[in-house]
């Protein structure tokens, strides 16, 4: 019976629902709309202004975000990877370049220095060629110093030496001169010695050929050196004070001149 009664209510709802139906059957089941367009329009910019509280529009804010955080952090990236790769050909480039400069410049420098020898070999060579030491009996000399001849040549007879106070042979002319006087050479000759000792101080021997020779002393500041060609006219020092041998005398140029060794007087060559 129980089973009966709810078969019966169940049918009894059926045919109720069915009989609302019906009753509705004559009504559009679409809604009416007066102005579709302007309903439309509405509800799209409704739809676009409400779009960034929509869910949709929480996605695509959220999908931008996203997007540009994934540039951003592109980017960093790759200006990461530019900066360690800029690091990298930065430093590489330029250890090679300046390994290149540095060898470029060893190489220029090492050129520049065989060039500078190869010139003053040349330059040697040139003054050797050009000073051919041939000085005869008729050439003449320059004046090591412009002076009066203080004690003049004499190998004949004695001459007298004030400081020594005694008579003697002269093989030289001395020259008087001040102090710091330049000197000069009085032809074209090869230096053969720079010495000193204690009658004429600091001297320079000159080779002029054929056997002529000079001394130059109470000479200071001497800037030539053994075995180099001098010119006439050339520097070969300056006056010094004179030695104790000429403190009388004074300040002078001690001028020898020799032939074969044998001393000669300077006075028939000088100019």
């Amino acid at each position: 019976m129980l089973v009966l009664g709810l078969l019966t209510i169940v049918a009894a709802a059926g045919a109720v629902r069915i009989q609302k139906g019906r009753e509705n059957i004559g009504e559009s089941p679409y809604l009416e709309i007066e102005d579709p367009d302007h309903v439309i329009a509405g509800d799209s910019n409704a739809g676009a202004e409400s779009g960034g509280d929509t869910l949709a529009g929480e996605l695509a804010a959220s999908g931008d975000e996203a997007g540009n955080g994934e540039l951003a952090g592109d980017g960093t990236a790759v200006g990461l990877a530019d900066n360690k790769n800029g690091a990298g050909t930065g430093a590489d480039p330029g250890n090679f370049a300046g390994e290149i400069s540095m060898d470029t410049g060893l190489a220029d420098a090492s050129d520049s220095a065989l060039t500078g020898d190869h010139s003053m070999a040349e330059a040697g060579a040139a003054v050797s060629e050009s000073l051919v030491l041939d000085f005869a009996d008729t050439d003449k000399l320059s004046w090591p110093v412009t002076g009066n001849i203080v004690l003049g040549y004499c190998m004949d007879t004695t001459t007298y030496f004030p400081t020594l106070d005694q008579y003697k042979v002269n093989p030289a002319n001395v020259i008087q001169s001040e102090v710091s006087t330049p000197v000069s050479a009085p032809a074209d000759a090869r230096v053969v010695s720079v010495g000193t000792n204690e009658e004429i101080g600091n001297y320079v021997d000159l080779d002029l050929g054929n056997g002529y020779t000079a001394v130059c002393g109470q000479l200071k500041e001497i800037p030539v050196v053994e075995n180099e060609y001098v010119r006439q006219g050339d520097l070969l020092g300056y006056v010094a004070e004179p030695t104790k041998y000429y403190s009388v005398e004074g300040t002078n140029v001690f001028f020898e001149f020799l032939k074969d060794g044998v001393p000669v007087d300077a006075l028939d060559f000088l100019e």
